[in-house]
């Protein structure tokens, strides 16, 4: 049927971005994800970067740990709200992200004007869906 026909792609278009972004980044792409939440929504509060990555907390809190042994964010509590923990992201994981961001474009090449509208259309849509 055509609704599976979109799903099918879907998930295609998932698999593929998925391994295009990976083979620019060692060490898995949730490190990536988590920098690149934490510098779009400053301030945001644990919960809230977990649920927007849709991720088991036993994995973020892996994964934070991790970066924060390396320097590349802090955690501290939030000035409002004492049990809420807020991540921020540091110089040293800016230059980690913007890094990776570079090369990612790099890749991307002069991608042409509809490739941009496309993934446009699809963000605008996959966030109303969300």
């Amino acid at each position: 049927s055509n609704e599976m026909k979109r799903v099918e792609k879907l998930i295609e278009i998932e698999v593929l971005l998925e391994n295009f972004m990976k083979s620019h980044r060692e060490g898995g792409m949730l490190r990536t994800k988590i920098l690149f939440f934490c510098s779009i929504y400053q301030n945001l509060s644990v919960s809230m970067i977990i649920e927007k990555l849709g991720i088991k907390k036993t994995n973020f809190a892996l994964m934070t740990a991790e970066l924060e042994k390396d320097g590349c964010i802090v955690i501290k509590k939030s000035n409002f709200d004492r049990r809420c923990r807020m991540v921020e992201l540091t110089d040293k994981g800016r230059e980690e992200l913007n890094l990776y961001l570079k090369e990612l474009d790099k890749s991307l090449g002069n991608t042409s004007v509809e490739v941009d509208n496309a993934i446009d259309v699809l963000n605008k849509f996959l966030n109303k869906l969300i």
